[in-house]
């Protein structure tokens, strides 16, 4: 098997893992929402907010999905449907995402997209797998002229908030969740932020908020176009007529 990574379609919803179809903590607003408890229907919510953002903006999210190989050579054949998804992430406007202006150390810069969310499944490599989607978005971006990607993110402290007799009235607003939603799983790791190259532009004990430069790339610059080139020539390769085409890692 190969893995590959692609433009997340609308009509590959069901490909999603269960969490990430019933994830609505970054889109809708818990207020919105009416608590955790009385959300009827999640997946309708995250497909009808997927479906808005595609439709105003364009992409916004990317599939590693664990694709057939032709038996004759070992070549990648084309992504089906029902290929495995490995490893998704997510992405959009910082106006598109609600729960952005809850964060402390909002707002997100009139520049940037938004990296909301990535998820690895169980088993998969979690030490190159979110790098590698985090280069399918850096690359998507890059093409698209958009000048900087940011981040809020979730710092080793953060996970004591539970622990705590009371938490910081400044975090209410980001801890409150919808669902099977928590902190833990849907805001960002710091540390893998940082290490994919974003630094930190706007300090907190808690979540702190990060941003990569698209222009001069960082510490991402010579892996940015090196994805850039490898991601192109895939797609120059393998782009049906009149379809988008995957992109093979």
């Amino acid at each position: 098997m190969a893995t590959r990574i692609t433009p997340l379609r609308l009509e590959a919803f069901e490909q999603l893992p269960k969490h990430a179809r019933r994830c609505v903590y970054w889109e809708v607003d818990p207020p919105v929402g009416g608590g955790g408890d009385q959300l009827a229907d999640p997946e309708f919510e995250k497909e009808a907010w997927l479906s808005m953002v595609m439709l105003e903006w364009g992409s916004c999210g990317q599939l590693a999905v664990e694709c057939r190989t032709d038996p004759s050579d070992g070549e990648p054949l084309p992504v089906a449907d029902d290929d495995p998804c490995l490893g998704y992430v997510f992405y959009a406007p910082p106006r598109s995402v609600p729960r952005a202006v809850r964060f402390p150390t909002g707002p997100v810069s009139a520049d940037a997209v938004l990296l909301t969310t990535l998820g690895i499944e169980s088993g998969q490599n979690s030490d190159t797998l979110p790098h590698t989607l985090i280069a399918a978005v850096v690359a998507d971006l890059v093409r698209r002229g958009v000048r900087a990607l940011e981040a809020f993110g979730r710092t080793a402290a953060a996970s004591e908030l539970t622990g705590l007799p009371s938490v910081p009235q400044d975090v209410l607003p980001v801890t409150e969740a919808l669902g099977d939603c928590s902190v833990e799983q849907c805001v960002l790791d710091a540390d893998l932020l940082m290490d994919a190259g974003f630094v930190v532009v706007s300090h907190h004990t808690y979540f702190p908020r990060l941003r990569l430069e698209l222009e001069q790339g960082l510490g991402w610059k010579a892996g940015v176009e090196a994805a850039l080139e490898r991601l192109l020539e895939s797609a120059q390769l393998e782009q049906p007529v009149g379809a988008g085409a995957g992109v093979g890692v």
